[in-house]
């Protein structure tokens, strides 16, 4: 333990959230623009990585039948469904709808079963039914991952912990535009607001979860 979690811990931060009977895989905005190094949103060079483990991640939901949620980011072509995100963000252009950019990588595509999150703001709950719609699904945690660590996966943490769903944060699954933003959103996440688990952890996690009686 370093002296920065000693102080934390010392301090009351840090405790344990448990993992729920009814989880559900959340992928936030896994689209070309984070992946491809030619896009200026580029999520660094571990955002190759992090998208392979989210295939393994998603594949594995689908075989246990648990929910697998992903969001999308889709503007008006005037960007006014945006608001002042849309303006402070000026890179968010490539999220108009039609760019080339905003689009699923193949191998990461919603399909079948799959739900689809369209989104104008940071949080996937912000301005979309996605609450509503995990309780009437009776899922208790939401298995996080993504793009980026200190944007749109941190938002979307934070506003499932506040809307009573227990985020797990699926650390090798999300990636940033610099290892800085990624590492220190990554601990404070995990002082305040997520369980932090890789994604071996993950999917153990899922299938533990499909084992247990249903409630």
């Amino acid at each position: 333990m370093s002296a920065l979690d000693d102080d934390y811990k010392k301090a009351g931060f840090g405790g344990r959230l448990e993992f729920g009977s009814s989880p559900a895989l959340l992928i936030v905005d896994v689209c070309r623009a984070y992946v491809d190094p030619a896009s200026p949103l580029y999520a660094g060079p571990d955002a190759e990585t992090a998208l392979q483990n989210n295939v393994a991640l998603r594949d594995r939901a689908r075989e246990l039948g648990l929910p697998v949620i992903f969001t999308e980011v889709k503007y008006h072509s005037s960007g006014v469904d945006g608001g002042l995100f849309f303006k402070k963000v000026p890179a968010l252009k490539h999220f108009v709808a039609g760019h080339p950019m905003a689009a699923f990588q193949p191998e990461l595509t919603p399909e079948g079963a799959d739900i689809l999150v369209t989104k104008q703001y940071p949080s996937a709950f912000f301005g979309t039914s996605l609450a509503a719609m995990l309780t009437a699904m009776h899922v208790d945690t939401l298995l996080i991952t993504g793009y980026s660590t200190s944007g749109c996966v941190r938002a979307s943490v934070l506003d499932a912990l506040q809307n009573g769903f227990v985020p797990f944060v699926v650390e090798d699954a999300c990636a940033d535009r610099a290892e800085g933003p990624h590492a220190s959103n990554i601990f404070d996440l995990k002082s305040k607001y997520a369980e932090i688990v890789s994604t071996e952890e993950a999917l153990s996690l899922m299938v533990g979860s499909s084992e247990r009686p249903s409630r």
